[in-house]
């Protein structure tokens, strides 16, 4: 993890203090911290650091230092943005598989747009991160899918058990730019950091098919849409969705209706303790206004004494303690998320990918564990720890059965016992016993 240097750390103490003493004020002097060396220089190795694919120019990380090396591309970067010439690129389009089978859009900006974002973002995230509401989770300095999902636990113990399960419809594909750049200009009065934006939102959109490229999206004419993948997009979406949240908070809704939303960059659930139709209304008039639709077949509403629901890839259910008899929330990975990461497990394993040497297999498979253990760690996950675990030794037990051509399972078992697989083979054992909270451990 990169530290921030402390020049860069006091910049973003003083203009968080500045919002956060005066609601109202617009920072009219930001764009000249952008192209700052300092700044700069920490934004490429924040976006390296990241490992992202090239853009549509092709330009990678390795080719950048091997080329015309780091400090000249950041110096030829820096004077375009100084002399107001930068202009950014088109974004190339890949389509990423879903658990549902279907697929999603993702927009992969070139190296040099995704490093003068980044420097925007260190300059103007402080800003907003002053206004943003604690009912937001999603993507914010020292804040975590873990606290919502703390969030929604503490909601559920004090009676809010009532749960509506809302669903944007194509949120990031239909975010009003010239209703987005409003609330940008709420705070910042910058017009070249306006126009810099206002750049990224309408950049072409291209798609490789056949080797041949097409614009597909974007341009001047467009006025939609933020494509994921950009360093700035979850930021902006985050921003935008951050109106339902002030009017949440301003009119004191939580009081009013009984009711906690809990939100998450584009999903959010609203726990009630008594009735759902006034929030529902409320969310339905807010979003209206942003010219934004629930997705009515994804959206639902639970009652979590009954049944559960899922959100940020855990499940979410009332249940009875065995042991106190007490009534409690339970939380654990959902059924996709643990489908998911079996299909990747036996992907790797599969018997097609004998000719791989062990050892990279072996590093693959411990990359997919080691990541989702580390996020499902949590809660009261430990049964549902185990059986991925135990999944993920018997892929690798009947991979390598493959491997040596044994005949049975019993060969398997008395070849590569599961000492051997840990021990010898290297493979990462998934811990079995979740995190707790003081919120859970009323069970």
């Amino acid at each position: 993890m990169l530290l921030t240097p402390e020049r860069i750390r006091t910049l973003q103490r003083k203009l968080y203090c500045k919002a956060k003493q005066e609601p109202a004020f617009r920072f009219y002097s930001l764009y000249d911290k952008v192209y700052r060396a300092d700044i700069l220089s920490h934004a490429y190795y924040l976006v390296r650091a990241n490992k992202g694919a090239p853009g549509v120019d092709g330009v990678s990380f390795e080719s950048i230092k091997k080329g015309e090396g780091e400090s000249r591309f950041l110096q030829t970067l820096e004077t375009e943005l100084r002399e107001k010439e930068y202009c950014c690129q088109a974004v190339r389009r890949v389509w990423i598989p879903k658990p549902d089978g279907s697929q999603r859009p993702l927009g992969i900006p070139t190296i040099r747009d995704r490093v003068v974002q980044m420097a925007v973002k260190l300059v103007i995230e402080p800003i907003f991160e002053a206004d943003f509401c604690d009912s937001s989770y999603g993507f914010r300095p020292k804040r975590s899918a873990h606290d919502a999902v703390d969030a929604i636990t503490k909601a559920l113990l004090t009676g809010h058990r009532q749960v509506i399960d809302a669903d944007l419809s194509k949120y990031f594909d239909t975010i009003p730019h010239a209703k987005l750049l409003a609330v940008v200009a709420e705070r910042i009065n910058d017009k070249a950091i306006l126009a810099l934006i206002k750049q990224w939102l309408k950049a072409p959109v291209v798609e490789e098919e056949n080797g041949k490229r097409r614009t597909i999206g974007g341009g001047k004419g467009n006025r939609l849409g933020t494509p994921q993948g950009g360093v700035i997009s979850p930021l902006l979406a985050n921003l935008y969705l951050h109106i339902l949240d002030r009017i949440w908070e301003r009119r004191n809704l939580s009081r009013q209706y009984g009711a906690q939303l809990v939100r998450y960059a584009d999903d959010f659930v609203i726990l009630c303790k008594g009735r759902v139709d006034a929030p529902m209304q409320m969310v339905k008039m807010v979003l209206d206004r942003c010219d934004l639709r629930l997705n009515e077949k994804k959206t639902s509403v639970v009652n979590a004494h009954k049944e559960g629901f899922d959100f940020l890839g855990f499940r979410f259910q009332m249940r009875r303690s065995r042991r106190s008899g007490n009534i409690y929330p339970h939380v654990e990975p959902s059924k996709q998320s643990v489908r998911r990461v079996k299909a990747k497990v036996k992907e790797l394993t599969d018997r097609r990918r004998t000719p791989v040497p062990l050892p990279l297999l072996i590093d693959g498979v411990n990359d997919v564990v080691r990541g989702w253990s580390a996020y499902f760690h949590y809660g009261n996950s430990t049964h549902v720890l185990g059986k991925v675990k135990w999944y993920t030794e018997e892929r690798v037990r009947k991979h390598l059965r493959k491997r040596h051509k044994l005949r049975c399972q019993g060969e398997g078992y008395k070849r590569f016992p599961t000492d051997v697989i840990y021990r010898q083979l290297g493979l990462y054992k998934i811990p079995m016993n979740a995190k707790w909270k003081q919120v859970h451990a009323l069970q």
